[in-house]
């Protein structure tokens, strides 16, 4: 492109990014952060030579159907692409591009604060607290289960997978995982980690189970009633990958039922509905999809959609272009 282009952005992103899109590009930001309508999406495609949206927006075939002859690319502020049709796209030239790579480190995070909180019933003890009704330390009071020697086991060996379990090994967790594909036999001895062919086998004996693949049509409602079933009473589930990938109504059943001891989620299938049983049950911990949400990883997230669209409009291929949504 020989002139700028007009790149229009659907939420509220870090200051410093804004401020860099606006010196780059004729850039349209969202400074009241109120989500895109189906209106407004229909309006961005038509006007737009680039557009950032983030998770939030669902960029389906019926809204890309709307996308002027200007919309050449759509720069996602976010790893995740499962809310773009990217078949849609591809069919109307549009290049998809997202922020990978930036985002392991906040996320693996997160994951281990989960799986520490939720067997040792930490956001149980601090409602106790704030309601006012705590009568001092008792030998059998918020007793919890130590994580030191339990099995972990990872569904997701990706990048944030790996991150995961370097983390646990240094809390003294056995390291288990189930992935497409089976690591490097190098990775595996550095992680200490056992492979598990069969997801059932590996859930029948995990004491933890990680979340941490990416939502695709394989892995849609992959953890079923079915595959909660098989895993045992004492045992933990911990989401910070998408919420489809686990039946709600499933779990929150399992858990209502003790059937799983209980379960950390920071993502939802429904965002920001959240299924009613789970807000009932206080054997489980719900966030508010915060996995990534720390200043240095939004910024760097953003730094990576200017790359991508500075590139791109120079006549190269975006680092980040996707190319197949099945990673």
């Amino acid at each position: 492109m020989t002139k700028k282009p007009l790149v229009i952005v659907s939420r509220k992103l870090p200051d410093p990014i804004e401020t860099r899109m606006m010196e780059l590009f004729v850039t349209r930001l969202n400074l009241t952060d109120t989500p895109f309508d189906r209106d407004a999406l229909g309006s961005a495609m038509r006007e737009a030579n680039v557009f950032v949206p983030t998770v939030t927006d669902r960029i389906d075939a019926e809204v890309l159907a709307e996308a002027g002859p200007k919309l050449k690319l759509i720069a996602s502020f976010g790893t995740g692409v499962d809310h773009i049709d990217f078949a849609a796209a591809k069919k109307r030239g549009i290049t998809v591009t997202n922020t990978p790579r930036v985002l392991t480190e906040d996320t693996a995070d997160m994951t281990m604060a989960l799986i520490l909180a939720v067997p040792r019933r930490l956001v149980e003890g601090e409602r106790l607290i704030r309601s006012g009704t705590w009568e001092g330390w008792g030998p059998t009071l918020m007793l919890g289960h130590r994580i030191h020697g339990k099995r972990l086991g990872i569904i997701g060996m990706g990048r944030i997978g790996r991150a995961v379990a370097r983390r646990a090994r240094g809390f003294g967790l056995s390291i288990h995982y189930h992935n497409r594909k089976r690591l490097h036999p190098e990775i595996e001895e550095e992680l200490e980690a056992t492979y598990w062919d069969s997801l059932d086998q590996m859930l029948t004996r995990m004491d933890i189970i990680s979340i941490n693949c990416p939502h695709t049509p394989a892995t849609f409602h992959l953890i079923s009633a079915r595959r909660i079933a098989q895993m045992q009473p004492h045992a933990y589930i911990v989401n910070t990958s998408r919420g489809e990938v686990i039946d709600e109504a499933a779990l929150a059943k399992a858990l209502r039922n003790r059937d799983i001891a209980g379960a950390g989620l920071d993502v939802f299938e429904h965002e920001p509905a959240i299924y009613p049983d789970l807000v009932k049950l206080d054997n489980v911990t719900l966030m508010p999809h915060m996995g990534s949400a720390t200043i240095e990883g939004r910024i760097d997230m953003g730094e990576k959609v200017i790359v991508n669209i500075r590139t791109f409009c120079d006549g190269h291929t975006p680092p980040d272009r996707v190319i197949d949504t099945m990673f």
